[in-house]
């Protein structure tokens, strides 16, 4: 089992797995050489691709810059 570095600013979640898709994880972490940690990495960068998030801040900062920036409507002064 290889021995991965955890950034000071990782969060932990507990998730449960049924039995056969733990079975089906593990293997396929052992038949591609990575931690299930891995795996997990890779699956939810892919999600969050999927619905259109930014995965890091580098991408979070990009996507801002692009968006078009747009007037808030003007509120109306006139009292009745």
């Amino acid at each position: 089992m290889r021995a991965t570095r955890k950034p000071a600013e990782s969060r932990r979640k507990l998730i449960e797995f049924d039995q056969e898709t733990w079975q089906a994880l593990d293997l396929l972490a052992r038949d591609s050489m990575k931690s299930v940690q891995e795996l997990a990495d890779e699956a939810f960068r892919d999600l969050l691709r999927k619905h259109g998030r930014p995965t890091d801040l580098k991408a979070a900062l990009r996507a801002s810059a692009q968006q078009p920036l747009t007037p808030s409507p003007a509120k109306s002064s006139a009292r009745r």
